[in-house]
């Protein structure tokens, strides 16, 4: 609980040794009444903070939420809500102008952690946390971090659904869409917490968890770390603090994840799709099985690949992933069976319909190269793709060739549509019209393109290889939107 130590906010030495002796409920409860008269601010009431906000506000604790949107951008009906529960508000653009008031200040995973108002928050004496470092550092039952530039939301709920199979109460949150500490007192040391964490949540904490997993480390979010380093250096904190009693799964097909094995604690798991590993679990090409393997014993077949519901090899890297961090708490059994029902999620190469015999896929998660590779391999034919959005400074060039010899039709819109036109028609491989190149303005323009470019037999796919903040909040609105435009068709 190191983060309670800033002097500016009165939190002393004896108090953190208190909280690190004092059993799990003790913990939790010393944490809110070391609250108790202090100033707790808040960067913005989105999903991260909301629950917290009114969690303490209830409390009776001192609240202030900072936003950058007005009244009229939040709504009223939340600032009434908020302001009835005693919250003070401070929103448009001089939000952070009075930061130093705040002896505990909340970012939101959106608000970069080393923005020069928050570092000289810091540097004075405050203290910068977030909702989901407070849980990690409470959370009283075994912990399971999941990272990674992709694979990481299927990989954490792959093993929220096993270990919930397994029996006993799950709680599934994080970067995924869900808060947890609001739940934090209502979590038990026999349940288990799975926890997908992002870069930008990860660039600041230092967890400590049961088992850790990094799926992969492949350039993302540049735009905003600026540097590869920065980026990588925030993946690596999700391991680098734990003890010998733990576990870490990195993926060994990765270089910068297979680099990771040398610095990990305690037990370290690999998994891979493309050769045998001593320790983990990985697929082998030859037979299409799925083994698992620990040092010194004969490797075990699990399961046949083909028998994972879910499409793609990237999802069979998922599973190995899973398979390795619930290892020795899940059953075989149960490891098979969810391989065999389990649907996939939302975004992530989501079936959405057939109409006149075109296939139409939601892939709206694919925002960065990597996971449009991912994507596109899961498909037997060439596809008709659309792609672009928001620029996150991420060279285009590594998914090139795959567009190329797996798209037919790819079309473009928003921000990024001159740059991904530009890295395919650039690349030595290509040939005029192939693939087939049209643009769009919107993404209702997209759909009806491709509905005009699609044949019966024929795949469809938002894929689009960008973030979605140029026209949308989020890659889940995004893709909602999508599937509403293709079900209105």
């Amino acid at each position: 609980m190191a983060f309670l130590g800033a002097g500016h906010s009165g939190f002393s030495a004896a108090n953190i040794h208190i909280l690190k002796e004092s059993d799990v409920v003790d913990r939790r409860t010393r944490f809110f009444e070391e609250l108790r008269g202090k100033q707790i601010w808040f960067a913005g009431v989105g999903v991260s903070n909301i629950g917290v906000v009114r969690m303490l506000a209830r409390r009776g604790l001192s609240v202030t939420v900072c936003d950058k949107r007005t009244r009229e951008q939040l709504g009223d009906t939340l600032c009434a809500e908020l302001e009835a529960l005693g919250v003070s508000l401070r929103l448009g653009e001089g939000y952070l102008e009075e930061i130093h008031l705040a002896d505990v200040f909340f970012r939101t995973p959106g608000m970069y952690y080393n923005l020069p108002a928050l570092q000289q928050y810091r540097t004075h004496g405050g203290v910068l946390t977030s909702e989901m470092e407070v849980f990690c550092a409470l959370c009283p039952c075994p912990l399971f971090a999941v990272t990674g530039s992709d694979g990481k939301t299927t990989t954490s709920t792959l093993i929220a659904e096993m270990l919930r199979r397994q029996g006993g109460r799950v709680h599934l949150g994080g970067n995924i869409g869900r808060a947890l500490l609001p739940e934090i007192e209502t979590i038990g040391e026999l349940d288990s917490a799975v926890v997908e964490l992002s870069s930008f949540q990860l660039i600041s904490m230092r967890p400590a968890p049961a088992v850790s997993v990094v799926t992969n480390v492949t350039p993302n979010h540049l735009d905003v770390h600026g540097t590869m380093e920065e980026y990588t250096a925030a993946k690596r904190n999700v391991f680098a603090h734990q003890d010998a009693f733990s576990s870490t799964v990195l993926g060994a097909d990765n270089e910068i994840t297979a680099s990771f094995a040398e610095e990990v604690r305690g037990q370290c798991l690999l998994f891979s799709l493309e050769k045998p590993v001593e320790n983990g679990a990985y697929y082998s090409a030859a037979d299409g099985w799925i083994y698992t393997a620990r040092c010194a014993q004969k490797p075990r077949r699990l399961l046949k690949a083909s028998e994972i519901r879910i499409p793609g090899m990237h999802n069979v890297a998922n599973y190995l992933a899973a398979i390795c961090a619930v290892r020795g708490r899940v059953e075989e059994d149960i490891i098979r069976e969810v391989a065999r029902e389990f649907g996939g999620v939302e975004h992530r190469i989501e079936f959405v319909r057939e109409l006149d015999g075109v296939r139409w896929y939601n892939d709206s998660i694919a925002t960065s190269p990597t996971r449009v590779i991912a994507g596109l391999r899961s498909f037997e034919q060439k596809i008709i793709q659309i792609a672009g959005g928001y620029d996150k400074k991420i060279p285009f060039a590594p998914m090139v060739p795959e567009v190329i010899g797996r798209v037919k039709t790819l079309i473009l819109c928003g921000d990024t549509a001159d740059l991904i036109e530009a890295a395919v028609t650039s690349h030595p491989g290509y040939r005029e019209g192939m693939p087939r190149i049209l643009r769009a303005k919107s993404l209702p323009e997209a759909v009806e393109l491709a509905r005009e470019a699609a044949g019966e037999g024929d795949i469809v796919s938002l894929s689009p290889a960008c973030a979605a903040f140029d026209r949308y909040p989020n890659f889940e609105v995004r893709g909602r939107h999508f599937k509403e435009l293709v079900n209105g068709l």
